[in-house]
């Protein structure tokens, strides 16, 4: 191609900057070692994160009553179950040699959904971090407004705000076909080198900002003021909700951190012919690790089980279930204890029976 051709295995900056008509894309012959194990993130990512995350649906949203910290975490495993249900298609996508035979709208409908999985889920890690805070540090306020009725009014939001920062894909998204009827998905963002490079930048900017540096900056100063100011450091530090909260937000920013550091160097490719080479081994890497995250919380849960010893004469599920009843009944004896600072971070009782306890 004649300025450069941007096929890094990238659901989100995928994208051709000019073209001749007889240097239009074919099928790749073989995939590179990154290429291939990217695809293995993805399959992993698939064969674990359907059963994982409809477990965690099927617990929070109909085994259980609902409580505001619930919603949250329903909310965040249906982004990752939305998403994961789509990656057979990219993986086919790949796997063919980057040829894309399933038609302009699946196109545009499979990068949507993965921006709309990372937005709406680093919101909703936001969001319970937040909860977490003002819950804490301001109870007088939380007693009045932490509702259920208000939970869904925000989940709500966080889903139409996620919807808008991920619909550009709806429309730059496009399928070029050559004349080997080799078809690619591709970001068609314009024939014109400037508009190319100023909608990249864009779109780019927004999504590391948005999707990434002012969650991450809400997160940390929201975690700094629940260390700094609650009184009962110890007592919090040994919250099993602060915790499953704390390595949920951990995951998510180790899986999702390369992605963003190499999207920002992507925009240099434009300029510099060098980092091509970086960003073909790079890219690929990063975006399975990203996809990795949409898995990683049920298995999360799990290993955060105080009762994990028992995992070979109980279930997944069940060990999911526990884990999940922890949270929610740190959540929920904090609910009922607003009179006073301490009565919210009164540690939740450890359970003598736990087979008896996953079962109710």
């Amino acid at each position: 191609m004649s300025s450069a051709d941007f096929l890094y295995e990238d659901n989100f900056t995928e994208y051709i900057e000019d073209y001749e008509e007889a240097e239009l894309p074919q099928a790749q012959a073989y995939l590179s070692h990154a290429q291939i194990a990217s695809l293995v993130l993805q399959m992993m990512a698939f064969l674990l994160g359907v059963p994982g995350n409809a477990i965690v649906i099927w617990i929070m949203g109909f085994k259980w009553n609902k409580t505001v910290t619930s919603i949250w975490f329903l909310n965040l495993a249906i982004a990752d179950l939305i998403f994961v249900l789509f990656l057979p298609l990219y993986i086919a996508y790949v796997i063919m040699g980057f040829h894309w035979p399933f038609g302009k709208w699946l196109c545009k409908a499979n990068a949507f959904i993965s921006l709309l999985n990372m937005f709406a889920s680093v919101f909703f890690l936001t969001a319970i971090t937040l909860d977490r805070y003002v819950h804490l540090i301001h109870p007088a306020f939380s007693y009045r407004h932490r509702t259920l009725g208000n939970a869904c009014i925000l989940v709500l939001l966080i889903w139409i705000l996620a919807t808008v920062l991920g619909s550009p894909a709806l429309y730059f998204k496009d399928t070029l076909t050559s004349f080997q009827n080799v078809t690619i998905c591709y970001y068609n963002f314009h024939h014109d080198f400037d508009i190319i490079v100023f909608r990249h930048h864009t779109l780019t900017w927004i999504k590391f900002i948005c999707g990434y540096l002012l969650p991450l900056l809400t997160m940390i100063v929201c975690y700094s003021f629940l260390v700094s100011q609650v009184k009962k450091s110890t007592v919090l530090t040994s919250s099993r909700l602060f915790w499953t909260i704390l390595v949920v937000v951990m995951g998510f920013l180790i899986c999702w951190t390369p992605y963003q550091i190499f999207s920002i160097l992507e925009l240099s490719a434009h300029h510099n012919a060098s980092l091509h080479d970086l960003l073909e081994n790079a890219m690929p890497l990063s975006i399975g690790f990203a996809f990795i995250n949409s898995c990683l919380n049920p298995i999360l849960y799990v290993l955060l089980s105080k009762k994990l010893s028992f995992c070979f004469s109980v279930t997944f599920s069940d060990l999911v279930k526990h884990t999940l009843w922890e949270v929610s009944r740190s959540a929920t004896v904090s609910d009922h204890g607003q009179n006073s600072l301490s009565l919210q971070l009164t540690e939740v009782p450890v359970i003598e029976h736990p087979l008896e306890e996953i079962l109710q």
